[in-house]
This record gives C-alpha cells, sequence and structure tokens, in this order.
C-alpha cells in the first residue's frame, strides 16, 4: 500500500509502516521554543523532576516575540529562557547576539533538515514541511514532555493533495497560492490533515515562496504543510552546515490523499484575506474596485520577512515616497536578512521611500508591538492573521496580501494592483 512524505516520515522515525489515523509514538529531530510559550514548557519540566533534557542538541530556544524586550514583563519572561540555556548549556540558544524569527532563523542555520520530526509550541511551526520535513505546532506542555522523553504521540494525519498548475505571473506569489487554497476549503478545511503541495507549478516556486505556503497551513486547520525535495530545495540548503543528514522521501504513485485540490496558478491573480478572517479572499481587483484607504503597509513575519520580499519591496518603492497618510514598516525575517539587504541596497531604497526598518520580531503580527493599530486604523499586511484585533485595537482592521501588494499600496495609500 502507497504511502504520502507525511507517513514515510512517521514509518522512518518509528521503525516500521505507519498510515492516516495510527496513533505513534515518534523521535522528535529538533524541539522549538520561544519566549512566550517557553517558559511554561520549562516550568512543566522543573516540576517533573528531570534534571536534563533527553536531547540537547535537539532543542533550539529563540527569543523573537518581544525581544528587545518591550516592557519589564516581557523582560523578565526572556530571563526564564535565558537561565534555563544557560543552566543547560545549550547550543541552539538564539536572543539579541544573533536574533531572528524562528522560522525564519532555524532553516537559515540549518537546524531543520528534510525528513526530520519537528515541533514547535507556536501554530506556524508548519513553516519548516518547505524542506520536506513534518513540522507542527504544539502546546507548551507537549513541549515539555518532548524535553523530557525526547519524543512524543502523534496521530498521523490524513493527506490533502494540493495540484499546483501553470507557472505563476509577476507578483503572484507562494502567499497568494496558500490565500487561495484557504479561500477554497476555509480555516477548518484541512482540519489536522496534512497539505502535500505538488504539481507543475513547483518548480516556479522559489523556497521563500514555499516557506510562505507551509506557514499559513495552520491557517486552513492543517497538521502540517509539506513540499517534496528537489534542486532547489539543495541549492537553499547548499551552504548550510547541516545538523543532520537530509532523509528524503517522495509520496508513492498509489498513496491514499482523502482530497485533491487543483489550482491553475496562472490564472490566479493576487489575493487580499479581507478581515477578519484569512479564508475571506478575493483577487486584488476586486479590492482596487473596492478602494481601500489604509493608515499602514507592513512587510515582514515569519510569513513574508525574507530576502525576496525585501527586494519586491525595493523594486516598488524605488524613486517613489510613502504616501503621507501611511505609515510603512517593514521587519526583516534574521539579523542575516537584514545585513544582506542593506548590501544589497534594499534598506536605503525602503528608508529613503519613507519606510522604517525594526529588528527581526514578531510583534507587530501579534499586535505586541513594533507596528500596532490604533483605533478604526486599516492596514494591508504581508503578516498570516487578520483576526479582530490581531494588530492592535478591536476595531482596526487587516487585509493579508503579498509584498508587492503591500508596498505599492504603501506609494498610494490604497490597496492597488502591483501589476
Amino acid at each position: 500500500m502507497g504511502q504520502t512524505i507525511t507517513e514515510k516520515i512517521f514509518s522512518q522515525h518509528v521503525g516500521h509502516a505507519v498510515y492516516a489515523g495510527e496513533i505513534i509514538r515518534s523521535d522528535i529531530d529538533m524541539v522549538i521554543g520561544n519566549d512566550i510559550t517557553t517558559p511554561i514548557s520549562i516550568s512543566q519540566f522543573n516540576l517533573s523532576g528531570a534534571t536534563k533534557l533527553a536531547n540537547p542538541d535537539g532543542f533550539s530556544i529563540v527569543l523573537d516575540h518581544f525581544i528587545p524586550a518591550k516592557d519589564i514583563a516581557s523582560a523578565n519572561q526572556a530571563k526564564i529562557s535565558r537561565d534555563f540555556a544557560k543552566k543547560h548549556a545549550m547550543k541552539h540558544f538564539f536572543d539579541e547576539k544573533d536574533m531572528g524569527i524562528e522560522h525564519a532563523l532555524l532553516p537559515e542555520k540549518g537546524l531543520v533538515v528534510p525528513g526530520d520530526v519537528i515541533i514547535g509550541a507556536d501554530s506556524h511551526t508548519c513553516t519548516h514541511g518547505a524542506l520536506g520535513a513534518f513540522s507542527t505546532g504544539m502546546g507548551s506542555t507537549d513541549l515539555a514532555f518532548a524535553m523530557i522523553t525526547g519524543g512524543n504521540w502523534f496521530k498521523v494525519p490524513e493527506t490533502i493533495k494540493v495540484n499546483l498548475s501553470g507557472k505563476p505571473g509577476k507578483y503572484t506569489t507562494g502567499k497568494d497560492i496558500i490565500l487561495e487554497i484557504i479561500r477554497m476549503i476555509g480555516v477548518d478545511g484541512a482540519l489536522y490533515k496534512a497539505l502535500e503541495f505538488t504539481g507543475s507549478t513547483i518548480p516556479h516556486l522559489s523556497m521563500d515562496d514555499r516557506f510562505s505556503m507551509c506557514n499559513m497551513a495552520i491557517e486552513a486547520g492543517a497538521k502540517n504543510g509539506i513540499v517534496a525535495y528537489d534542486e532547489i530545495t539543495t541549492e537553499f540548503l547548499s551552504d548550510k552546515p547541516l545538523a543532520r543528514e537530509p532523509r528524503i522521501h517522495y509520496s508513492d504513485e498509489d498513496a491514499s490523499y482523502c482530497m485533491v485540490l487543483d489550482i491553475d496558478v496562472a490564472a490566479l491573480e493576487p489575493v487580499i484575506a479581507y478581515p477578519f478572517l484569512p479564508s475571506n479572499g478575493h483577487p486584488v481587483s476586486q479590492a482596487v474596485e473596492d478602494k481601500i484607504k489604509i493608515n499602514q503597509a507592513f512587510i515582514g513575519s515569519c510569513t513574508n520577512g525574507r530576502l525576496s520580499d525585501l527586494k519586491t519591496a525595493a523594486e516598488i518603492l524605488e524613486g517613489k515616497r510613502v504616501h503621507e497618510d501611511v505609515r510603512l514598516i517593514v521587519t526583516p525575517g534574521t539579523q542575516k536578512i537584514l545585513r544582506e539587504a542593506y548590501k544589497l541596497g534594499y534598506m536605503d531604497i525602503i528608508i529613503d521611500a519613507g519606510g522604517v526598518v525594526s529588528n527581526p520580531t514578531c510583534g507587530a503580527c501579534l499586535g505586541g508591538y513594533m507596528g500596532i493599530l490604533g483605533d478604526d486604523e486599516v492596514a494591508i499586511s504581508t503578516t498570516n492573521r487578520n483576526f479582530v484585533g490581531r494588530m492592535g485595537s478591536r476595531s482596526s482592521k487587516v487585509y493579508l496580501a503579498n509584498s508587492a501588494v503591500a508596498a505599492i499600496s504603501a506609494i498610494t495609500g490604497y490597496i492597488t494592483d502591483p501589476r
């Protein structure tokens, strides 16, 4: 009986063939914590009486939500993780000295590898499936169990096959593909299922596109998103000191899928998710007709804070000026991305246009700091969620889009088609 990539990854980890619906105990290759969720895990770890990590080289803590600390409470929260990391001599602890948003930083460091089983106490941990790994978000107590035992329990998910065909048009990106999928099936259409992205479009999608797609799999309720290893994966990993040897898997031709979605990407416009759900997707042409005035444009986050996003923004902003009624905030995913963007001149263009560049942080995306919206304000944002109050005031509105749409809209003051 044929297997999907996800089933094969779990089969290799447990030592025998497993299929969708089975409950299994699997070893975990990388456990990821952050400054918000890890203190709860540390508390449970200590309460258990554990004295050492089961797999210290397979545990990373990334301080990325409120770093540098925005207030006393966030400083104390970070201190818990700092003290734990020092006590256990953790190799993979990242704060201001080598900072980044966890789902951009870990791939950059080579700490998440094809064929891995990865968990994190952050719902967008599914990002790492872009590398051909099983990666999913779990709760803080689940994280503690993995810290103590080196593994955890999983229900092997059924898989939805997403068959993408055609070459994307200019300014149609992985972000638009995943927003279209969520529009089609809803925020719970893939509940506890794997979204496996396949088809003739895949070779046209950069690793940044793939990260965006897998990142937002959770917004359709999915357990994980995944893309098979290929030449683009090889190129991305070629300059990285990988933590492990890649274990490469491909779905069998006779693998069982619970659903197949077919999308003609060549015909897809940039997609705008209107408030207040990522599933409320509309073509950018409709948004233009609706004349949606904005107060803030945000480019960044674990979804779209990568170098290609900053390149796109710079290309659109060059020689232009941000609208007088708009704030443009740009948040690179990591310090390395920030540094490279400066070398390539992207940041000079963004700043000359009137944009402001922040340190790598999740702050604006979750409405914490570095870009909070006031009452009744409207934002075009490259983030992954647009729930009520997600980025600030409960009366504010967030429209989700790709980086090109956000950049051109910052110039015009209205949601605008970049094509």
